[in-house]
């Protein structure tokens, strides 16, 4: 624009604006000034998107029942829960603090730790009865041959009159079984064995079953009692108000899992240290391992089994109104910096009543498939 004299007071200055720019400002300002919660996004073509409710979730991106939800929901939504979800673990593990102290008083004493005493003197010997560990081995290898014999773990029953036809199936289905547990899942079997050594001294241990997306098969892995939180008034898994698990996790499995899609591509903190709890510091003592040299950085994950009434995926009655009922999750926190990473639908689509999957009270089943998310 050229430069205009001031000293002419009749000069007028005018400056052109497309008309369709002008519309589309006086609609903004229009829709602004009667709701200032509105978001106006101009678009390339010269239309714009009215969007009356910015807050509001959009779920139409859920094709799947059993989709990670955490996609969909911004951080103001998410950040509360991860904290809420940590808080209440760490309430839940220190009410059970006198169990771990008596777990790891138990550990000491096996006697597999050779201990080199100073009182009442230097070199003094001490002893340990072996009575308590050799229980525990006669139990381990009566166990194991009970439920892991040569022939394999399945076994069918026929329900109803037998013949030909339904025997010759449950034969097949039996040898599938036993094929994929024995052949095809390689730690099934250690994970056992392992499983079975630690039941008489913990009174629980637990099997977690799950499709596995990066070696593309269900794989079967021992959960440690100390690794399966619930709250303190809980009597058994079905009554439990929450089931919390304690995942480690190297950062290279961890970003391969965000890569994959399991887990949301969020950037996390990482976490200064490892810390080991008492009684995972007394199994390693047993196990007779130790760190040493650099020191690979390990994301500890929580993952927890809850009930939410989650903002834009609320229950609703028939006239469609939110109930207030809270519904069965299950949430992946990462501890150190309190960002979910996944939150998923623990109830089938087909469930009107939105029962959580059950789960067993001795050994808590997971199963997991790339298209489903089930507990058996």
């Amino acid at each position: 624009m050229a430069d205009i004299d001031k000293s002419l007071p009749n000069v007028k200055t005018s400056i052109e604006v497309d008309p369709q720019e002008e519309i589309e400002i006086e609609q903004e300002k229009a829709l602004e000034a009667e709701d200032p919660g509105v978001e106006v996004t101009p678009n390339e073509d010269g239309s714009v998107e009215v969007n009356f409710d910015p807050s509001k979730v959009n779920i139409e991106g859920t094709p799947n029942h059993f989709d990670n939800l955490a996609e969909l929901l911004p951080e103001d939504i998410t950040d509360p829960i991860g904290s809420e979800l940590v808080e209440n673990y760490m309430d839940y593990k220190s009410s059970r603090k006198e169990w771990e102290q008596a777990y790891t008083t138990g550990l000491d004493l096996l006697g597999f730790k050779y201990e080199n005493r100073t009182e009442p003197f230097q070199g003094a010997s001490g002893a340990t009865h072996p009575v308590l560990a050799e229980a525990v081995t006669q139990f381990q290898a009566g166990a194991y041959k009970e439920l892991l014999p040569a022939e394999g773990p399945v076994r069918t029953q026929i329900v109803g009159n037998p013949d030909r036809e339904k025997e010759a199936q449950a034969n097949r289905v039996k040898d599938y079984m036993n094929y994929e547990l024995m052949e095809k899942m390689n730690e099934y079997e250690p994970e056992f064995d392992q499983m079975l050594f630690h039941l008489p001294l913990a009174g629980s241990t637990f099997k977690k079953i799950y499709y596995d997306d990066l070696l593309g098969r269900a794989v079967s892995k021992f959960v440690p009692a100390d690794d399966l939180v619930v709250p303190y008034s809980a009597t058994s898994l079905e009554d439990a108000e929450a089931i919390i698990q304690i995942i480690k996790m190297s950062e290279n499995d961890l970003r391969k899992q965000q890569v994959n899609g399991f887990y949301s591509d969020i950037e996390l903190e990482k976490p200064q240290s490892v810390t080991k709890d008492e009684v995972e510091n007394k199994e390693r003592e047993l196990e007779g391992s130790k760190k040493t040299g650099k020191q690979e950085t390990i994301y500890t994950l929580l993952e927890c089994h809850v009930n939410l009434d989650l903002e834009g995926f609320e229950d609703k009655d028939a006239e469609l109104n939110p109930t207030g009922i809270k519904l069965p999750y299950i949430v992946t926190v990462d501890e150190t910096s309190r960002k979910v990473l996944a939150i998923r639908r623990n109830y089938e689509p087909t469930d009107p009543k939105r029962f959580q999957i059950s789960t067993g009270t001795r050994i808590l089943w997971f199963w997991i498939n790339p298209h489903d998310w089930r507990i058996e």
